[in-house]
């Protein structure tokens, strides 16, 4: 499955406006995002879809040169199990 970028979101769909899964941040300032949603739809839960959302939003803090704060419960645990993802946290 593709992970497609959308405005201030990754996704996974035929249609941004329809996702099956996705992952949401918001700018705020020039060197941080906030992630603030995480959804897998039933369908494509248990395939780990969340994980690889999770580490798309990470690769593209990194290329962007910005720091993540994770309102987002899933995505905040994600990150704080994956020690190579904790130079991207704000801090």
């Amino acid at each position: 499955m593709e992970i497609k970028k959308g405005t201030n979101k990754f996704y996974i769909s035929n249609n941004e406006n329809q996702t099956l899964a996705e992952i949401h941040f918001v700018p705020t300032g020039e060197e941080r995002i906030i992630v603030d949603h995480t959804y897998v739809s039933d369908e494509l839960r248990g395939q780990g879809i969340g994980e690889k959302l999770v580490s798309h939003i990470v690769n593209y803090a990194r290329e962007e040169h910005k720091k993540i704060i994770p309102l987002c419960p899933f995505a905040k645990k994600e990150i704080d199990k994956h020690i190579e993802y904790q130079d991207i946290l704000n801090k």
